[in-house]
């Protein structure tokens, strides 16, 4: 178990523990309160702030109890398919600090002393965080669009996004980019996901609604037999507005970036392949059974 600053510096490091059912993530952090591992009472104080995943969320109690704020990506409620705008927010303020895996204690001694933090505080880090904050307080209008114009029941004629003139979209500077993701990583995932769709069976279909509002339809990243819709609405970076059906597609602190990266940007930088790697010619397809030889053939031969 790390324990690590939103700094970028390394406090702790536990364990190992058992990886059975007894050892989950809450456990284990109750263990370490409860027993006061490492005298960690001494530097947690109320009011202190826990970034944490939905798997300590059997914890929360204890950490309450005294008096640190614990924040958590939340759960979907029963019976619903996508957060609420506000709470997909809030989860993504959560999820943009980085979690740590697992890491001996020499390395992060080593680490701490003779590397930089895993991640460094800047003016622009403080500009980030606000845009977040201010964003994480707005609604998503677009998605209140669609849903009042009843766009999302609506036909479509879908067309390969190949074959669909969009020379009017927007092009989308870098800078630009990770204003809109409030970050890389998304951008990171980008190439990957989008060369998937145009060389492989689902391509990127494109319906367009009127002038400056085209609907997507690709496939789920995370569900091989799921597929989503996603408006974007356009007409300079500074009005562009997107609204997706996945689970936390309705948020605007970040987005669903794929598409629009390769609309404003992939599609002019990169020719052919979008500097994906293709790696399948050295792995081997269990699935592929060379046919049998009979040998008394091959001792008749």
């Amino acid at each position: 178990m790390v324990i690590v600053t939103t700094s970028g510096h390394y406090m702790s490091v536990l364990g190992p523990y058992l990886s059975d059912g007894k050892n989950n993530d809450a456990k284990i952090l109750n263990h370490i309160i409860n027993t006061n591992v490492e005298d960690i009472k001494s530097y947690v104080h109320p009011g202190d702030i826990f970034v944490v995943d939905r798997g300590f969320r059997d914890s929360l109690q204890l950490s309450e109890d005294l008096g640190i704020q614990s924040k958590m990506p939340s759960f979907l409620p029963k019976g619903e398919t996508q957060f609420q705008t506000e709470v997909a927010n809030t989860s993504r303020l959560v999820t943009k600090v980085p979690f740590i895996g697992d890491f001996v204690q020499i390395i992060c001694a080593v680490c701490n002393k003779y590397l930089p933090p895993l991640s460094s505080s800047c003016s622009d880090d403080d500009r980030l965080a606000q845009h977040m904050l201010q964003l994480a307080t707005q609604e998503n209008s677009l998605k209140t669009e669609i849903e009042e114009s009843n766009l999302d029941k609506s036909r479509a004629v879908w067309v390969p996004v190949s074959d669909t003139d969009l020379e009017d979209f927007p092009r989308l500077t870098e800078d630009i980019q990770r204003t809109l993701t409030c970050g890389v990583y998304q951008l990171k995932l980008c190439p990957g996901y989008i060369q998937e769709h145009l060389e492989g069976d689902e391509d990127i279909r494109v319906h367009k609604e009127r002038s400056g509002l085209i609907r997507v339809r690709l496939q789920s990243r995370h569900v091989s037999a799921k597929q989503y819709n996603l408006w974007i609405k356009f007409n300079n970076y500074e009005n562009l507005g997107w609204y997706c059906k996945c689970r936390s597609g309705s948020r605007i602190v970040g987005m669903c970036a794929a598409v629009i990266w390769y609309l404003g940007y992939g599609k002019h930088r990169f020719l052919g392949a979008l500097g994906v790697r293709d790696w399948s010619e050295y792995v081997d397809d269990a699935s592929v059974v060379p046919p049998t030889v009979d040998s008394s053939d091959s001792d008749s031969d």
